[in-house]
């Protein structure tokens, strides 16, 4: 064979390495934009906690949270979400069936300040159920962890109600520390 009509020669050589360096290129890009669309999120998690000591007459509930919250310089954007179920009945055999919606808040972060590995998320959120209204200040400080973190959620509703919880199931990731 004659010099440069190998397909395996210097000049195909030369095609793949070129290939090879965009295509390493176009991962180092799509890499950088997805680090900078993430860029700014300080607090985000979701899962199921226990209420410590469940609600009054010792009645157990479990709530389902999600939240996320961005800092963009002095601008603080995000979302909360707290499911809280509890049982039909407080004894008998419907009391470990917790299905009951107790409580729901559905608010704004507005606000966010970290400390080491807790964060302190405010708002104004929506709540039906226990400390039911509209516009109501909330704050809901939490600890970065699995199972077993802790985070406790006060409304500032009439009345205002704090509530104590554990995660048993998810994460809460508390990236950025303002300190």
């Amino acid at each position: 064979m004659r010099k440069g009509n190998s397909v395996f020669g210097r000049p195909a050589l030369w095609a793949v390495a070129a290939l090879a360096a965009i295509g390493s290129s176009l991962v180092i890009v799509a890499s950088s934009n997805a680090d900078s669309d993430e860029r700014g999120v300080l607090v985000r998690g979701g899962g199921t906690t226990i209420v410590e000591g469940g609600a009054p007459g010792f009645i157990p509930v479990l709530t389902k949270i999600a939240f996320r919250a961005r800092r963009h310089g002095s601008v603080v954007t995000g979302s909360f979400e707290c499911l809280a179920l509890a049982p039909a009945s407080p004894a008998g055999p419907q009391s470990g069936e917790i299905n009951v919606n107790a409580m729901y808040v559905t608010g704004q972060v507005t606000g966010l300040t970290v400390r080491g590995k807790t964060a302190t998320l405010t708002g104004i959120a929506t709540i039906t159920g226990l400390g039911a209204g509209s516009d109501v200040a909330f704050e809901f400080v939490v600890e970065d962890g699995g199972p077993g973190a802790k985070a406790v959620l006060t409304t500032a509703g009439a009345p205002a109600l704090v509530f104590n919880e554990l995660l048993v199931e998810g994460d809460f990731a508390v990236a950025k520390s303002d300190d």
